[in-house]
């Protein structure tokens, strides 16, 4: 969830009206958002850095306020005042629109083949007679940033790039080159450099650091041109200082370049947008939703409520509605900054906030049901107790792991287990779902080592494995699995804690209608110290004691004997 800092004092000009801190944070509450912190820039520094370079910080204060994820229209303090205004009635919902400049063509921007290599989308629009004060052109850079963080997943899927239209000329090219082609002078920088060069440089700053990552290994990079070939910028990276904006900037170009289509449509600008003509481009037009009363209401009060009222309500959450007169229908708008609204069940979340969460009558239920615990879980806890009652530790562990600990180390083939594969793993440790308990356990015994022995040590949890009879291509199964580390295998232990295990699921010793053990070859065992175990004639698992290679690849020096076998058969 984004937070949004603001300065109190701007904060309640705009809103043209003083409140303390409990009446603001309850007014933040009734829109959705929360006051997460009041503080100031000299206690933010100081927390962070310390006393003594907090000196001579500024010591107004700020508002910290948790923003929806979907909410991008309150990423900045003009966005945050016009929601509450509107909220409270003090302002119409506004409607956005794309209009023509007055005189002139629209502007162009034309987008060539070169682009599909690195980010083959791109939108476009100015923004006319614009007035910039200090306060405004900080808030106008500071949701430049919140919007890269938040829905351009840090300039990955969108970069956008604002430049002062006055100090460059249309049509604009948007193209793409190989980085020893393209030279210009970047933001802020005194001399002109290559885009070689520029990577370069920008891999010890602070900031710009984290996105060359995005085209840095492409063959060309995109670079946007005006007519007379100035540089506006190499998207994501760096805008051309040429057309940089400053507090006399009076129209912005902007621009966005893209990998994903559809998120460098979701623009939320200003009411008055000036056209460009550009490739995937798109009309600002309103998109309506037409819902029923009931789908709307039906959580939010019992009592009758008329289709004025409801859209009144969505009304004062920017979503401009209106009674269509047949049933209980209403008419929707839905604005280009709510692109969040794609079904009925958002109207219906913004019609319960604006009718107030707390104005929710307290009603007792239709129905009346009893809640039981799931079986598998109920049988779960019941043993885990016994099995800690019989002097075993429990150990929680990943659900995830690396191929080499459920296949090499164990001396079998990844093919073999059944494993499913996470298509992009982050690490080397979470490549597969586990499909055994055991290497979890073993790990945590190489990570006690130093503890007294014996080691005692038992988990119960799932396992996935790969089934092609289920939907998903795969299936949970709840294992049991025990494991004794001392200076001799223990093999003795182990079996003893079967015995106790299969005593508590009432499962006597009998090889028709009990359960029993005999001997099998695994792997993973020491030959000839492996028993495979079945109940009521199914096999549900194995122990014995591990192979000496198996416990030298977990790095354990001691003798170690196991045991697993799946409960879900015992319910």
């Amino acid at each position: 969830m984004p937070t949004v800092g603001v300065k109190r004092d701007l904060l309640f000009k705009a809103l043209g009206k003083t409140y303390t801190d409990e009446e603001f944070d309850e007014l933040c509450f009734e829109f959705g958002l929360e006051l997460d912190e009041i503080t100031s820039e000299r206690e933010i520094i100081s927390r962070e850095q310390g006393d003594s370079k907090a000196s001579g910080a500024s010591d107004v204060i700020l508002y910290k306020i948790d923003v929806p994820a979907n909410r991008y229209d309150l990423l900045c303090l003009e966005g945050l005042v016009r929601g509450l205004q509107v909220f409270k009635n003090k302002l119409e919902a506004p409607r956005y629109r794309r209009v023509s400049p007055v005189s002139g063509e629209p502007q162009k921007l034309f987008i060539t083949k070169e682009t599909a290599a690195v980010r083959p989308h791109a939108v476009a629009a100015v923004l006319r007679n614009i007035t910039f004060t200090q306060e405004r052109y900080d808030s106008f850079i500071e949701l430049q940033d919140k919007l890269h963080q938040n829905i351009c997943r840090k300039r990955s899927l969108v970069a956008i790039g604002t430049h002062d239209l006055d100090t460059i000329s249309g049509p604009f090219t948007y193209t793409a080159k190989p980085p020893g082609d393209i030279s210009f002078k970047p933001l802020n920088q005194t001399k002109e450099y290559t885009a070689t060069q520029l990577m370069s440089l920008y891999k010890t700053d602070s900031h710009l650091k984290h996105y060359l990552h995005i085209i840095e290994d492409k063959p060309v990079y995109p670079i946007i041109y005006d007519s007379n070939g100035v540089v506006l910028s190499m998207p994501p990276i760096i805008n051309g200082d040429h057309s940089k904006i400053t507090l006399k900037t009076k129209n912005v170009f902007v621009e966005c370049t893209a990998t994903d289509l559809t998120k460098v449509l979701l623009r939320g600008e200003p009411n008055m947008l000036s056209s460009c003509s550009l490739v995937f481009s798109r009309n600002l037009n309103k998109s309506y939703f037409l819902i029923v009363l009931l789908i709307v209401f039906v959580l939010c009060s019992p009592d009758s409520e008329s289709t004025e009222k409801i859209a009144q309500l969505l009304t004062k959450m920017c979503l401009r509605s209106q009674a269509t007169g047949v049933g209980d229908e209403i008419e929707v708008e839905i604005p280009p900054t709510r692109s969040d609204v794609i079904h009925a069940c958002d109207i219906m979340e913004d019609a319960a906030m604006a009718y107030g969460f707390n104005n929710v009558p307290h009603t007792t239920p239709r129905t009346y049901t009893v809640a039981n615990q799931f079986p598998l879980n109920k049988l779960t806890e019941l043993l885990r107790q016994d099995l800690a009652a019989a002097g075993f530790t429990e150990a929680l562990n990943f659900a995830l792991c690396s191929e080499e600990d459920v296949a090499d180390k164990l001396g079998k083939k990844i093919s073999e287990t059944r494993a499913v594969h996470i298509s992009n793993p982050k690490t080397a440790e979470f490549q597969v779902a586990r499909t055994t308990l055991l290497p979890g356990l073993l790990k945590t015994i190489a990570s006690n080592r130093k503890m007294p022995l014996p080691l005692k040590l038992f988990e119960i949890s799932d396992v996935v494995l790969k089934d092609e009879t289920k939907d998903v291509g795969a299936r949970n199964s709840r294992r049991f699995c025990a494991v004794y580390y001392n200076k001799s295998p223990g093999f003795e232990v182990i079996h003893g804690l079967l015995d106790r295990t299969m005593e508590l699921l009432e499962v006597k010793s009998a090889r028709v209608d009990g359960y029993h053990i005999q001997a099998a070859e695994d792997s993973t065992f020491f030959p000839g110290r492996c028993a495979e175990i079945f109940a009521r004639g199914k096999s549900v698992g194995r122990l014995g004691v591990l192979h000496p290679d198996v416990i030298n690849r977990f790095e354990l020096t001691m003798p170690c004997s196991a045991l697993e076998m799946d409960i879900e058969p015992f319910l």
